[in-house]
């Protein structure tokens, strides 16, 4: 006979290569089994990056002598109390965590009830021990020494113990992330490399808190609140204003029913909502959590249940992008203070005292323009003397670049109400200098010009729809059946952005009319385009791109140029605009239009506070 049955130690050892692949797989799965016991506490500790040894300790409901010993069996799970497997309401219901690692290690597991004796059993490569008396607290510590070590050909891929304890402080985060009410703590070599303490109050308080903790100071003071539910899907979180954002998207973190999760239609509905607003290398910081009934997603997906399926996606889909755009909207001219931050470090002084963008005079220097002082002429930075001040206004009046207007006593105090306050000056016939009750706003004439004309195009092209140019031969596209299938499900979507296509016999598509404002364009690589879009992430944004990236285009030449001279209406009209138009605080690459600068700061800047 040919085929024979696997001894169980090495089915054990199969199934720990598909379930703990790192420590960090091992401490998620111990670290959901805590959660799960209804822990309030989870504490972490590693020595070497969790190869000689992974402590987790919680204070949950604890384990009994018999389920001690049922535990480390396979398939064996308090998960699930029937047999239903849709709804599931836990992190976790496989029953092969403990016996994979068990497999694979030296494990040991020390549990007590509330009303209970502690015990504890002990598992080495897979040879289990008896149940024995121990002393422990109510709660349960699980001890995982020697990973791999009966498996000595997967310690080769395990990565240098700094990286194996940064994939577990990234795990571990992440579930913190979801649970702000428990308190979580990782110790490695003696070292707490994260302490985050319980978060109380509300739960968008409490999660708002924890993310402060996760994601610094900067997402908390730039968080946008999401808040939205269709047909029983709710999608709460926070998601950062898009002139805060980053090079890459590790700071996007999703979460469905609680469980972390990296899911391609997640990723691809968050990049679709930015879309019109950074550019394709920068990505958003965000926190999302949905919520959903349990036999509306499958999170069996994956052994390690870092993917899900769900059952509607394009709702799903549809409900991120559509909140997501909602906060942005709501957020109206606001940037980021990030900007002010950044622009404020330039000019602060560096660890040696000096200035590193902008120069000082200093003691000793001459000072010819200001009357009854004798002396050589300063030179500013770029070697030019300084201007004449003006008695009247003290502003330099005689700096082609600098313009300055005096408003009206009456009309200055009434427009410095307003957020963008009233304008003051142009410099350099780029930039408006406005005062605020607070501080001052320095607004980048061109790029704020630049987005409220092109807003102000997609609320046209919203209103009239987008105009479609026929083709005089229809572009015949030659695709996969399946791209073709794919193409021809989303031919009303690409109608409305004016692309008019269908099916052309076998493995090929027919393209009538194209978008007027696409020109000529290589239709073949446009479909193409298109069809790895929906292939990659179900989702096409090729064409909204192309034609968002034509109106930009076309926006910018149509808006105010920088150098060209603004009169104080001109301006304040500009300010006016910037107030009442959606996204005005950043242009289509996420950069900012204005830097605001609070009057506290600046005093800092030159030692009054």
């Amino acid at each position: 006979m040919i085929i024979r049955h696997l001894p169980e130690t090495l089915i054990n050892q199969i199934a720990a290569g598909e379930v703990i692949e790192r420590p960090a797989a091992a401490v998620k799965e111990v670290v959901e089994n805590a959660i799960d016991a209804g822990a309030t506490s989870v504490s972490v500790t590693l020595r070497d990056g969790g190869r000689s040894m992974i402590r987790v300790a919680d204070n949950g409901i604890g384990m009994s002598a018999d389920d001690l010993k049922a535990c480390i069996n396979r398939h064996a799970t308090s998960k699930l109390p029937d047999d239903d497997l849709v709804h599931i309401a836990s992190l976790g219901f496989r029953g092969e965590a403990l016996p994979s690692i068990g497999a694979v290690s030296r494990l040991a597991i020390t549990s007590r009830t509330a009303d209970g004796d502690a015990h504890k059993i002990t598992v080495e490569g897979g040879k289990k021990s008896g149940v024995s008396p121990a002393s422990h607290a109510k709660g349960t510590t699980v001890e995982i020494a020697d990973l791999f070590y009966a498996t000595p050909a997967r310690l080769k891929f395990l990565k240098t113990p700094r990286t194996e304890a940064m994939n577990v402080k990234d795990t571990l985060t992440r579930l913190a992330m979801a649970y702000p009410d428990i308190h979580f703590e990782l110790v490695n070599d003696g070292k707490t490399t994260l302490n985050l303490p319980a978060k109380t109050g509300d739960l968008f308080e409490a999660r708002l808190g924890r993310l402060a903790d996760v994601m610094g100071r900067e997402f908390y003071e730039n968080a946008l609140k999401i808040d939205a539910e269709r047909e029983d899907v709710k999608l709460t979180g926070y998601a950062g204003l898009p002139t805060l954002n980053r090079g890459n998207a590790q700071h996007q973190y999703l979460f469905v029913n609680g469980r972390p999760v990296k899911d391609k239609l997640l990723h691809g509905a968050v990049r679709g909502a930015y879309a019109d607003f950074l550019a394709r290398d920068r990505h958003a910081l965000l926190c999302l959590y949905l919520e959903l009934p349990p036999e509306y997603v499958d999170v069996n997906v994956h052994p390690a249940k870092s993917e899900v399926r769900f059952r509607d996606a394009q709702l799903v889909r549809g409900l991120i992008v559509s909140a997501l755009r909602h906060s942005l909207n709501e957020a109206g001219h606001r940037a980021s203070t990030t900007v002010a931050q950044d622009a404020l470090s330039r000019m602060a002084p560096n660890a040696a005292g000096q200035q590193t963008n902008i120069e000082y005079m200093q003691p000793g220097d001459k000072y010819p323009h200001i009357k009854g002082i004798e002396g050589d002429r300063y030179y500013g930075r770029a070697g030019n003397p300084m201007p004449t001040m003006s008695p009247l206004t003290g502003l330099a009046q005689a700096a082609p670049a600098a313009r300055y207007h005096e408003a009206a006593p009456l009309e200055h105090e009434t427009q410095q109400n307003f957020p963008l306050g009233t304008a003051r000056a142009q410099l350099h016939e780029t930039y408006i200098v406005a005062q605020t009750q607070t501080g001052i706003v320095i607004v980048d004439q061109h790029a704020a010009h630049e987005r409220l004309v092109y807003e102000r195009m997609k609320a046209a092209m919203a209103e009239t729809g987008v105009k479609r140019q026929g083709l005089l031969i229809p572009e015949i596209v030659e695709l996969e059946d399946h791209d073709v299938d794919r193409l021809v499900a989303r031919k009303t979507e690409f109608e409305t952005l004016g692309l008019i296509i269908e099916p052309f016999g076998d493995g090929a598509i027919a393209v009538h009319e194209i978008p007027a404002l696409l020109g000529r364009a290589n239709v073949q690589k446009l479909v193409r385009d298109l069809a790895d879009e929906l292939a990659e992430m179900d989702e096409a944004l090729a064409l909204k791109e192309k034609l968002e990236e034509i109106c930009g285009t076309m926006a910018c030449h149509g808006s105010v140029r920088a150098g060209r001279r603004l009169n104080l209406d001109e301006m304040n009209a500009l300010l006016r605009q910037m107030e009442e138009t959606p996204h005005s605080g950043q242009c289509n690459h996420g950069r900012p239009t204005y830097v605001e600068l609070k009057l506290h700061d600046i005093e800092k800047l030159f030692g009054r506070k």
